[in-house]
């Protein structure tokens, strides 16, 4: 099962790369805010389905949970307009790989203090030889995107 989640974690990964990509060059087009819009538009229109068809019965309702759990809606909308405005600038493997960095560090804070009532994991040299590897790939992949002076 740990695998599988694993799998799919990569999977959706893979296809936020696409999606920054294919919004980098439809911001590029009409807007961001208009390729933003559209994402959402489509996302939640998707997900609406998905919850009319799939979603089972919960006793606790979006109305019923403690207000600051729906803060993490308002989370996606600046992730997707600075990845439009980013892919533009500095290529999608470079935005891609400074979004997974964000989201490492913020997430080793979050898995360290058990932070919004998650699981507490230590810290380790583990991880921060993480940190540190993908850190140096980001660099390198920065630096070789950057564009050649005469």
């Amino acid at each position: 099962m740990i695998a599988l989640m694993v799998l799919l974690s990569f999977i959706g990964g893979a296809l936020l790369a696409i999606q920054s990509a294919i919004n980098g060059k439809l911001g590029a087009s009409v807007g961001v805010f208009k390729s933003a819009f559209l994402t959402f538009s489509i996302g939640a229109l998707l997900t609406a389905l998905l919850i009319f068809f799939f979603e089972p019965r919960h006793d606790t309702t979006l109305l019923d949970v403690p207000k600051w759990q729906l803060l993490g809606a308002l989370m996606g909308v600046p992730y997707i307009i600075i990845m439009v405005l980013a892919v533009q600038k500095i290529g999608t493997a470079t935005a891609t790989i400074a979004v997974i960095f964000g989201q490492l560090l913020m997430g080793m804070l979050i898995d360290s203090f058990g932070c919004f009532g998650n699981a507490q994991i230590s810290f380790s040299y583990y991880r921060l030889g993480a940190v540190a590897c993908l850190g140096v790939a980001l660099y390198f992949i920065y630096q070789s995107s950057k564009p050649k002076q005469a």
